[in-house]
């Protein structure tokens, strides 16, 4: 039996580097040795409760996790009912397509492990070939750069839209990205961390809001002009928030600074229930 090496959960703060079992490819999937995988917030919260619940009885016994769903990796071997794959071919990793579980998060595989199982590899739907000139690491960024455009292409915004995008980590920073590469004419960014902000303007953004110093409410009425809600009162002119943050204190302003007619669109994940609505 051969083996590789694969990263999973370990107690609460701990990862584990095990020796398991290579798996070994079917008639109708791949083998991909993972070449770069990129670390989610995901991947730090089942590191930070040491695994995730059972899924039998959710909030119940944690189990280990193998982690990485981020995964870019070169096509080692294919099964023969397997077409548009061959050995050597560069791919990216679809993880919500594994019928054994999503892989990197609570499936029976993960992104972190030498070797990873294709299972009904499918161009298009489980992989997509990338070329040799995208370095690995580079297109280990296509998964969250996917659920930034995700959230963009469900948002509807427009070339004379004004937004702003609460949250400059990576999926903060690639909505701004594709907000600017769909024309979107003025795009600001809000964080509490001065170097995302700085990120943030050298990707494109109009625009960042310091939201730990400044008044976010009067800075985006500066940015984008005054509008008004149902009831007359005065509002900014933002037509689109992005919560790519997860932050109760994100859903606050947005309740308290959307205009008529204002959408809101959440990605990230919230981790905290409580948000205040007033009394």
């Amino acid at each position: 039996m051969s083996t590789m090496k694969s990263v999973r959960t370990g107690g609460a703060g701990t990862i584990e580097i095990v020796d398991v079992e290579r798996p070994v490819p079917g008639p109708r999937d791949a083998l991909v040795r993972i070449r770069a995988c990129g670390i989610c917030g995901t991947d730090v919260t089942f590191l930070h409760l040491g695994g995730m619940p059972a899924r039998a009885h959710l909030g119940g016994d944690l189990v280990p996790v193998p982690l990485g769903h981020e995964p870019a990796g070169e096509v080692v071997e294919v099964g023969a009912e397997v077409s548009g794959l061959a050995p050597g071919d560069r791919v990216v990793v679809n993880p919500q397509a594994a019928p054994t579980g999503i892989i990197g998060c609570g499936g029976r595989s993960g992104g972190m492990s030498e070797y990873l199982l294709i299972e009904n590899a499918e161009v298009g739907r489980s992989v997509a070939v990338f070329p040799d000139t995208v370095p690995f690491d580079v297109a280990s960024l296509n998964e969250p750069l996917a659920v930034s455009l995700h959230a963009v292409n469900r948002s509807g915004a427009g070339p004379g839209d004004k937004v702003v995008v609460f949250g400059a980590g990576p999926i903060g920073l690639g909505a701004a990205i594709w907000l600017k590469l769909r024309g979107v004419e003025h795009v600001v960014v809000a964080d509490v961390i001065p170097s995302r902000l700085e990120k943030a303007l050298a990707v494109g953004a109009d625009a960042v809001v310091d939201s730990a110093e400044e008044d976010v409410i009067a800075r985006l009425t500066a940015l984008h002009g005054e509008s008004a809600n149902a009831l007359g009162q005065p509002r900014p002119g933002t037509d689109l928030f992005i919560d790519a943050a997860g932050a109760a204190a994100v859903f606050d302003t947005v309740v308290r600074s959307a205009k008529w007619g204002a959408k809101l669109v959440m990605v990230a994940v919230q981790k905290k229930g409580e948000v205040d609505l007033g009394g």
